[in-house]
């Protein structure tokens, strides 16, 4: 491991080579020794402190390259995973002067290409130059280098400070946060005074809940079939939790909300049926966000949609810059992001905390890799 000692504003010893994990075919991780990359315009290079697994990386090592993209370039073969990292500046790219070396910082996954339409509407997750880094686009982790090494090189506009008494395991997770806060977002952000439902109680389904209570929802409901998460999600501010196999998640929020229902529903699950139960939770002209990925195509109930008028939106990672607004809430301690890393490991036990994950073993939720 290639430690800097520097404190901010001073300079930071780079080596020329980095530890970093490399994928190959399906499953095939491999620990090699690369170059350091160099930071370009609008760009810098990160010290990875730490990172953290998401159930995204673990699909992208179970298939192999490339990583859900197509139609772009042939990655290169010392292709690096890995989107939930934070760490420190150690070098500026020409023309950067937004922040300083020494910097601690988390980063966004996503640097649009700036130039289609979707990213000069401020939707660079959904860049129509996804993949091409000729182009301007950069997806740390799927298309470009990531974080599971000792150094990344990211745009400027991915850049979220970290406060200095944040820890780094905490600051990984202001992605996360992101994530949920950009799928409150486009439900309108309005929330206070609104109910809200989360379903799915993993990690972007607990931040979602501590974010809609945090916004001033109420009542926010939580389901699940894990007590343990359940309770996760109690604490950080679910007004209710459901255990659907204990009880029938639409009857549940109908109970609980005295026939009512609720505005909105940010569904974290993945389930077959979560969007037609979504559908059956909210009222006439609720909105529904879908924030994650089923594994087969579902069936639902369209015409029941379009008679009550229900809006359904998808998203993609952390648009519209909403990590800042996420890790502000964070800064705040509005609430214990924490709460959710559940496991820690070295950089070289990488393949032991993706099976600590994969596996959640002893019921982990999020896990982190201390890179630094």
């Amino acid at each position: 491991m290639f430690a800097a000692t520097a404190i901010r504003g001073d300079a930071f010893e780079i080596p020329p080579t980095m530890r970093a994990w490399v994928l190959g075919g399906p499953d095939e991780l491999a620990l090699i020794e690369k170059p350091v990359p160099d930071p370009g315009r609008c760009e810098v290079l990160v010290r990875v402190d730490a990172v953290a697994i998401c159930a995204t990386d673990l699909e992208i090592i179970k298939h192999g390259l490339p990583a859900m993209v197509e139609g772009r370039p042939p990655f290169n073969k010392q292709f690096t995973i890995g989107h939930e990292y934070m760490g420190t500046i150690v070098k500026l790219g020409p023309s950067v002067d937004e922040f300083r070396i020494g910097d601690r910082i988390a980063v966004e996954i996503h640097a649009g290409c700036g130039r289609c339409p979707r990213c000069r509407e401020g939707m660079y997750t959904s860049c129509l130059n996804y993949g091409f880094p000729s182009k301007g686009h950069r997806a740390n982790g799927f298309t470009t280098d990531g974080g599971f090494a000792e150094y990344a090189v990211n745009n400027v506009n991915t850049l979220v400070h970290v406060p200095d008494e944040m820890p780094d395991e905490e600051a990984t997770l202001i992605v996360t946060a992101g994530t949920a806060m950009y799928g409150l977002d486009v439900l309108g952000g309005l929330i206070a005074s609104e109910g809200v439902v989360v379903t799915g109680p993993g990690p972007i389904g607990l931040m979602g809940v501590a974010i809609a209570k945090a916004l001033g929802a109420d009542p926010v409901i939580l389901t699940g079939t894990r007590d343990r998460r359940l309770e996760i999600g109690r604490t950080l501010g679910a007004d209710a939790v459901v255990n659907i196999r204990n009880e029938d998640p639409v009857a549940a929020v109908s109970r609980i909300t005295g026939g009512k229902g609720v505005q909105y529903v940010l569904e974290c699950s993945g389930a077959a049926a979560a969007l037609d139960e979504a559908a059956r939770m909210v009222t006439r002209g609720g909105r529904i966000c879908l924030a994650a990925f089923p594994h087969e195509p579902v069936s639902v109930d369209l015409a029941y949609i379009v008679r009550n008028n229900i809006y359904v939106f998808g998203i993609r990672g952390e648009g519209k810059s909403a990590t800042h607004r996420a890790a502000a809430l964070m800064k705040q301690k509005r609430f214990d992001a924490s709460l959710i890393h559940t496991h820690t490991f070295s950089l070289r036990e990488l393949p032991t905390a993706i099976k600590y994950a994969r596996e959640r073993i002893e019921d982990a939720i999020k896990v982190v890799v201390k890179v630094h």
